[in-house]
């Protein structure tokens, strides 16, 4: 981590915001690149620059929101067999289908907790361009996501003080944390779709 926060450190204030941009963008393209990780660490440097929170979210937000719709673009390309097949995240075409019927029953609710899980939020763009959700619906929903997310590691870097290290500690446990509160949401909608198709079907004889 050092030795990126000396990287970004000797940036200027245009490339530095770059950089934060591609990284966001290629998390989409690439989940296991540490963009969290470069996004923080960039904002961290920025707070004590000549960079702007403002700026920070901007960027950050404008390769995010790029790269998520460029895969929703692929998954609506493509569909959900060749998923399957490219996508480790997906798995299994069985595995793309219960995607597919969690955004079927439960819409732009589902896509915005998903985008809150780590371990699946790389998926939802293409499988929600796969499944045929609204370009406009995808994306203000994963907007949504991606804004509340990286507003909140903007504020924590640029409140940081000089220990980036503790910051990124805090980061961590935030995103612990709201990582379990999405899937308790996540648990809790699937429960109530549960129901209510229970019942839509009535008592059995």
């Amino acid at each position: 981590m050092s030795s990126l926060l000396a990287w970004l450190v000797a940036l200027p204030a245009g490339w530095l915001y770059a950089v934060i941009a591609v990284a966001a963008l290629m998390e989409n393209i690439f989940p296991p690149l540490p963009a969290d990780t470069v996004i923080a660490l960039g904002a961290f440097v920025a707070a004590r620059g000549n960079g702007t929170m403002i700026g920070v979210w901007s960027a950050t937000m404008v390769g995010n929101i790029g790269g998520a719709m460029l895969m929703y673009a692929i998954g609506k390309r493509y569909g959900l067999p060749w998923l399957a097949r490219r996508l480790p995240g997906i798995g299994s075409s069985e595995a793309a289908e219960s995607l597919a019927a969690r955004y079927a029953t439960q819409g732009i609710t589902a896509i915005v907790v998903s985008r809150f899980l780590p371990a699946v939020r790389a998926v939802v763009p293409p499988v929600a361009g796969a499944v045929g959700i609204g370009a406009w619906r995808a994306g203000s929903a994963m907007f949504v996501a991606s804004g509340v997310w990286y507003a909140l590691v903007a504020v924590l870097a640029f409140r940081a003080g000089a220990n980036a290290e503790a910051m990124m500690a805090r980061i961590a446990a935030q995103q612990r944390v709201i990582g379990l509160v999405a899937v308790v949401l996540a648990v809790a909608l699937a429960l109530n779709w549960w129901t209510r198709a229970r019942r839509a079907r009535g008592p059995r004889d």
